[in-house]
């Protein structure tokens, strides 16, 4: 497994367990931790032993965003790095998930501060889980920034429109409860668990057919922008061959026989 000095890499059976790693600096991003979430993504599509991906951050925090000392010139933690970036100038794009999204299902576990460049990787994640003292929001407005991560677009798709124009133009925080309230997230859990309830949704989407989970998410995601025709149409297309497969046929028979299924992946 890789990992660097701020991203750490580990196991939980099926589930790759990825973890900015810089508390210090409440897991600021750095090059570090860029190079090691782009290659923990690659590593988990890779793996076909790993079925999901709990995405979270140690020492209490998810992600504060920007190392804004760097951008005012102060160095960037990480600089010996820095040759991954320059041979692959899309690499910090693909590691926040602007650029890249993986296969299998992420699952974010927030806990403390999730904003700025936090709150736009979160929205590459594909379930979210916070304890109920994680903060959110895009400060970037208020440094006279931009938030270029892919806020101005994907935001207004996964939440209702008044509410992601108050959140850019504003840039003021938001509880985990008023977060979920307008379903940035889908669940508040008391502070210190969230990556317990990660993991265990983790647990139920590994029990299932990993080939169905990943036609199933990318079907979601291919037809969000579609008209229902067209979208049912690539449904189709993307659905229709999982039933002829070992898998699909393992699951029938499992539940047949009343025991849980072993699936291969094929």
């Amino acid at each position: 497994m890789g990992g660097t000095e701020h991203l750490t890499v580990r196991r939980e059976g099926a589930t790759l367990v990825l973890t900015l790693n810089r508390p210090e600096a409440r897991n600021a991003l750095s090059i570090a931790m860029l190079v090691g979430l782009y290659d923990g993504w690659l590593e988990a599509d890779a793996d076909d032993r790993v079925r999901s991906i709990v995405f979270t951050g140690a020492g209490g925090s998810f992600c504060s965003g920007m190392d804004l000392k760097a951008l005012a010139g102060q160095g960037m933690a990480g600089e010996a790095h820095r040759d991954r970036l320059k041979a692959d100038p899309d690499l910090h794009w693909k590691a926040m998930l602007r650029h890249h999204r993986p296969r299998k299902p992420v699952i974010a576990a927030v806990e403390g501060y999730c904003v700025a460049g936090g709150t736009e990787m979160l929205q590459g994640t594909d379930i979210r889980v916070a304890g109920e003292s994680a903060t959110f929001g895009l400060f970037e407005v208020r440094r006279g920034l931009f938030p270029i991560g892919g806020s101005t677009v994907r935001l207004q798709r996964q939440i209702p429109r008044t509410h992601a124009l108050e959140m850019l133009l504003t840039g003021r925080p938001y509880s985990a409860r008023e977060a979920a309230g307008i379903g940035l997230i889908g669940h508040v859990v008391p502070d210190g668990t969230a990556l317990d309830k990660a993991l265990e949704i983790a647990e139920q989407i590994n029990a299932c057919g990993p080939l169905a989970v990943e036609a199933v998410k990318a079907s979601v995601y291919e037809t969000a922008e579609l008209t229902e025709t067209e979208g049912l149409a690539a449904e189709l297309k993307r659905g229709w061959p999982v039933f002829d497969t070992a898998d699909a046929r393992e699951g029938a028979r499992a539940f047949a026989e009343k025991r849980p299924p072993t699936y291969q992946r094929h």
